[in-house]
């Protein structure tokens, strides 16, 4: 097909819902490494990975090795029967998680039927159906994840909230009491409680919450904010169920789970993308006592299916083997330092947060009243791909921009990045003043 037949395609045969960035859809035929080409032959630096999901890599050659290997070797069975590659899997992140406490692992296909798996987990295994969640959140595509999301941009249809409840979310840079930390003394965290006691019946499930905020801009909790929620959550009753789906496998740096920087052991975790590095691999794991709980059968016909689990496996050992977490800490500091620099040259950009390789800029038409600058984050996005750049965008208002490129690039990826992404401000900023 053509570039136009594929646009036609898309326009005509897709559900609208999908979305494009940009005013025309970039059409990508090929990938490798740091980098994707569009159908026109022009090459970008890719900083989004595929929403959070190229860990390693584009067509990471260990992985598709190994993935080559097992398609000619077992393809699908489903779960009503034992594979090595699912058994392999479960056995070695049993070994990595916190504490080495969560052993038990269900696996689906998305973060969604992960989170999905969770809630219905600490439901049975608490006996209580509330769930206490965080505004901005967002928990995928689901119902009943769209419930949990508090973003009414990503909630169609009728959402199946019963039992969900939603407290402030930790966002320091447009606090919800206007304070400011460290001297709030963290009254975000504190208002769990209230939540609680106010729009509950005093006894939850459990609590959601990802550790920075994917969607919701890379919103970064201060170092108190988790571990004052899990022992709230903790004396309520409930479980401590921390969504993974973008912050975990090193993104965070030096840890293998985002959680693991606020030094919280969850009572359960889910991920998803860059657990795959592409291929459609969900999570959950649990402690043992909370997954025995899910009594009776079930079953997810591709959910630990052999080619995926064989993937998650080998993109868990290449980060392993080449040190990757450690890579994200040091070159994510190393870009923290250049999106900083930026800031210092460009008005437009308003607060610089994140950790590892996981960075977010926010956009404002002035800093003292931090209006969003919605119109201008999307006139920069078009500029980046004309710089030929790849980024994300997020946060409650659209004027974030999300950086989360594979773990295993290079200072000098980032050199080049920063110095396209500086182009595209500047002319982003020229367009503007016309």
């Amino acid at each position: 097909m053509t570039k136009e037949e594929i646009i036609l395609a898309d326009r005509d045969h897709l559900f609208p819902s999908v979305f494009h960035y940009y005013k025309e859809p970039l059409v990508v035929t090929r990938a490798k490494d740091q980098y994707v080409w569009d159908a026109d032959g022009n090459q970008y630096l890719d900083f989004f990975g595929g929403i959070v999901t190229v860990s390693v890599g584009h067509c990471n050659e260990d992985v598709n090795r190994k993935l080559h290997a097992q398609i000619d070797r077992l393809q699908h069975v489903s779960t009503v029967f034992a594979t090595e590659p699912q058994a392999a899997l479960a056995k070695k992140l049993a070994e990595i998680t916190p504490g080495r406490k969560l052993t038990k692992s269900f696996f689906t296909n998305s973060g969604t039927e992960a989170n999905e798996t969770a809630i219905l987990t600490a439901r049975c295994y608490t006996g209580c159906s509330e769930i206490v969640a965080l505004r901005y959140a967002y928990h995928g595509r689901s119902s009943l994840a769209m419930g949990l999301s508090a973003q009414s941009s990503w909630r169609l249809g009728p959402a199946m909230q019963a039992g969900v409840v939603h407290a402030v979310n930790a966002y320091c840079y447009r606090c919800p009491f206007g304070l400011s930390y460290p001297s709030c003394q963290v009254k975000c965290a504190q208002d769990v409680e209230e939540v609680i006691r106010t729009t509950t019946s005093g006894r939850i499930a459990g609590f959601i919450a990802e550790p920075i905020q994917g969607v919701g801009g890379f919103v970064v909790p201060p170092k108190e904010y988790f571990p004052i929620v899990a022992d709230i959550v903790k004396k309520y009753g409930g479980v401590f169920i921390s969504d993974e789906v973008q912050t975990a496998w090193g993104r965070t740096g030096g840890k293998w789970f985002g959680i693991e920087q606020w030094g919280v052991q969850p009572d359960i975790i889910t991920s998803a993308k860059g657990l795959g590095n592409g291929a459609p691999i969900g999570l959950t794991i649990a402690r043992p006592e909370i997954a025995d709980s899910l009594k009776g059968a079930t079953i997810s016909t591709f959910g630990g299916n052999p080619i995926s689990t064989t993937a998650a496996k080998a993109v868990i050992d290449f980060i392993e083997e080449h040190k990757l977490s450690i890579n994200a800490a040091e070159v994510g500091a190393y870009l923290r330092d250049k999106l900083v620099a930026l800031q210092a040259k460009h008005p437009l950009i308003g607060d610089v947060r994140g950790m590892g390789l996981m960075q977010a800029v926010e956009l404002v038409e002035d800093r003292s009243s931090k209006k969003p600058a919605v119109s201008q984050t999307a006139a920069l996005m078009e500029a980046t791909r004309e710089n030929r750049i790849l980024l994300g965008k997020g946060g409650y208002f659209g004027n974030v921009l999300r950086i989360s490129p594979p773990l295993n690039i290079s200072k000098s990826d980032v050199d080049e990045f920063a110095r396209l992404l500086d182009a595209s401000f500047v002319k982003a900023e020229a367009l503007a003043a016309v």
